[in-house]
């Protein structure tokens, strides 16, 4: 059989996918698993939204629809942006894909080719990288470090641009520290993207996940409005992961391409899918601020309970669902021996700090999105297991 193409050995994949299917398997043989691994929320999609769905799909709208999606949704996003984030987005520059992911990978294909430079965030999801090399072009990380609180230190910004930088990426609220950018570093950050003339791809899918003051987009920065694309979607805030919805708002310039981009892969996103999507952006159901108000009591408790731990410290996350502990004072390895040892002696799934880059050695991700329960098991399990002496110092392979 011929090669597979050389780019194919370009795409990384998602670590916590493959953490999700070695805990089912100690399941399968018995094991109780506390799953801490998947950045899914663990509440029903609100009734309404459900009720729209189904709704449409009676009244036989599963059909195909414009590439860039229905123009009630695109409005709908607009509205909502316009209303919530202080920008200026016309539906014409709303692009609705099958979930929010869809929008990174068509954005960094029309952007960037051999020879051009994309800064991403370090640790950081990891299909940035991916896909930035997947696209031909090379991957600059910008470490974001604990001592910071997890925002980037602009000088070190502005010391990575080159005339060869195309694109930044930032992702606030980010996973997976759960770090928040505030308003002063992102006005610093757009000023460099304006000196450089770069564009910017802000990963916005946990705006509405933050609990301390309110979210801030680049995007309503002075000139960056044609230069940022943003990215959102339906999976965290309505709880919609399996409905495959998001968006993007682009730049004028860029929504031919990307809208081509879209009929050449998924053609379009289901209508009945987006007809949910309209009533949740539009009403915000009740059931949305009830869930948000249980990630902020799961937050607490989570990062009190790890802080109580020896050898484990927390910072108190910003926003999104995640925390990101420190587990150098354990003394156990790098944190790949920590994650696959918690998972098979403590039977809790995390994910290695480091599945999200280089610099999130000696940390460990673990999702919230879990009942209260099942976070206070986790952690009773996880101190046992460290109080038990059964941690012992091993050689990294």
């Amino acid at each position: 059989m011929r090669p597979l193409a050389r780019r194919m050995g370009r795409l990384g994949t998602e670590t916590a996918f493959e953490v999700l299917a070695r805990a089912r398997a100690l399941e399968a043989k018995g094991r109780n698993i506390v799953h801490l691994e998947i950045g899914e929320p663990d509440f029903d999609s609100p009734r309404s939204v459900v009720a729209a769905g189904v709704a449409s799909i009676e009244r036989g709208e599963t059909h195909y629809t414009p590439s860039a999606g229905i123009p009630e949704l695109r409005e709908a996003v607009a509205g909502y942006l316009n209303r919530a984030r202080g920008l200026h987005v016309e539906p014409a520059q709303v692009i609705v894909t099958p979930g929010a992911k869809p929008i990174m990978f068509y954005a960094i294909l029309a952007l960037l080719e051999s020879g051009d430079e994309a800064i991403y965030p370090d640790p950081g999801f990891p299909i940035y990288a991916s896909m930035i090399s997947f696209a031909g072009a090379t991957g600059v990380p910008l470490a974001l470090r604990e001592e910071n609180d997890y925002v980037p230190d602009l000088g070190e910004l502005r010391r990575l641009v080159t005339p060869r930088t195309k694109l930044l990426i930032l992702n606030s609220p980010h996973n997976p520290t759960g770090g928040v950018l505030s308003p002063e570093a992102i006005r610093e950050i757009a000023k460099i993207a304006r000196e450089h003339d770069l564009w910017v791809l802000s990963d916005e899918i946990y705006a509405e996940i933050i609990y301390e003051g309110k979210h801030h987009s680049i995007m309503a920065e002075e000139g960056m409005a044609e230069r940022t694309i943003l990215l959102d979607g339906f999976s965290k805030t309505f709880a919609m992961t399996g409905w495959r919805l998001g968006y993007g708002a682009f730049p004028k310039p860029l929504v031919d391409p990307v809208a081509k981009l879209v009929t050449n892969s998924v053609s379009c996103t289901a209508t009945f899918t987006q007809r949910a999507g309209v009533v949740a952006i539009s009403q915000r159901p009740a059931e949305v601020d009830v869930m948000l108000a249980e990630f902020r009591r799961r937050r607490d408790a989570i990062v009190a309970g790890l802080n109580r731990i020896e050898g484990v410290t927390c910072r108190l996350p910003h926003g999104a669902f995640y925390v990101f502990p420190n587990i150098t004072g354990l003394g156990l390895g790098d944190a790949t021996t920590v994650a696959n040892r918690v998972l098979n002696e403590a039977g809790v799934a995390a994910l290695a700090g480091t599945a999200f880059g280089p610099v999130g050695e000696g940390h460990l991700r673990l999702s919230y999105a879990n009942s209260l329960e099942n976070l206070s098991l986790a952690v009773e399990r996880i101190r046992d297991w460290v109080r038990s002496g059964k941690p012992v110092a091993v050689p990294t392979p």
